[in-house]
């Protein structure tokens, strides 16, 4: 019998190269990895055209989409790429700003006011820190390129937000150095920080402010999942077990090969610390798949999407996923 033929979009992470060498096959399935090293275009094509059988997607994005009735698509809980945040909120020291709270009223650039990361950032300053940022004036584009961050199809805030478009020729980073607004974050920092002794991150010690969040809270951002198109999984339901066993599969042999000290692997001079560190703070798994260790952090996204205005009510995150039986 022949295999289903599925189109899979993903940047070629380390816990994704095993399924595309072929060293990791799903069960009935000939999978066609597409690599795209940069999410956006991915998140586009898929919100715009379904383009994709299978593809690495926003979580917030789906979730937003799930939660107003208007996703094409199921979720499976494997997370291609996941990320701690607090280190990419950048300043510059003559906007006034000395600690978290002084972020309130300012202009603060943001590549998208909806992209999961200043979802995250924008949540756990008003959860953590109690920053008011109800009169944030914010202004969008490319962090270090000239124009918008992609070509997203975003659905309606449901409050009113002070959003405009850099229509100037600037990046962020150079607003931020020219003082045209006090702070950036997302997913990037400026590239203006390893030049411009002005520009500095609002928190230096982010590794440590990250580490106490996910021991306190169990935080630790969720950025993409994997997303399947509704008419492929409601025709062929046995693809969500069948690949999320592969991508748990393939998750395996990356760890396998990144806790291999023997010849380092990685261009990471400290690798032996970090790996320490995975196991200090993760017990080993730096990368959980499935919805119970990551509980917490989808709970937490969904609470942040209402408070931002992206969701009117909350979801049940077991609603988010359909059944893995693995």
């Amino acid at each position: 019998m022949s295999k289903l033929q599925l189109s899979f979009a993903c940047g070629l992470y380390d816990r994704m190269q095993p399924l595309y060498t072929g060293e990791v096959k799903p069960d009935g399935i000939d999978l066609n990895f597409i690599v795209i090293d940069q999410p956006r275009p991915i998140f586009d094509r898929m919100s715009g055209g379904a383009e994709f059988d299978v593809a690495e997607y926003s979580s917030s994005e789906f979730t937003q989409r799930f939660a107003r009735g208007e996703c094409p698509f199921v979720a499976i809980p494997v997370f291609p790429s996941i990320a701690f945040r607090l280190g990419f909120i950048a300043i510059n020291r003559n906007s006034g700003i000395k600690g978290p709270q002084d972020l309130a009223g300012k202009r603060i650039g943001v590549p998208l006011y909806t992209m999961t990361a200043a979802i995250f950032i924008n949540g756990m300053l008003i959860n953590e820190f109690g920053v008011d940022l109800s009169n944030v004036r914010w202004v969008q584009s490319a962090m270090n390129t000239e124009g918008a961050h992609g070509s997203p199809t975003v659905l309606p805030l449901l409050k009113k937000i002070s959003i405009e478009n850099n229509t100037s020729r600037k990046t962020l980073g150079q607003l931020l150095a020219a003082g045209e607004v006090d702070a950036t974050l997302g997913t990037s920092l400026p590239e203006e920080i390893r030049s411009n002794p002005d520009i500095v991150r609002l928190f230096p010690d982010y590794v440590e402010r990250d580490k106490d969040l996910y021991r306190r809270k169990k935080i630790y951002p969720i950025m993409h999942l994997v997303a399947i198109k509704k008419s492929v999984y409601e025709r062929y339901p046995f693809v969500a077990t069948s690949l999320y066993d592969a991508f748990v599969k393939s998750k395996e042999i990356a760890l396998q090969k990144l806790f291999n000290l023997r010849a380092v692997r990685y261009m990471t001079p400290f690798l032996m610390r970090e790996i320490d560190d995975i196991w200090e703070v993760f017990n080993g798994d730096p990368w959980p798949y499935g919805l119970e260790p990551n509980r917490a952090t989808l709970q937490a996204l969904v609470k942040y999407q209402q408070d931002l205005g992206l969701i009117a009510a909350p979801v049940k995150v077991d609603d988010l996923f359909v059944p893995t039986y693995g």
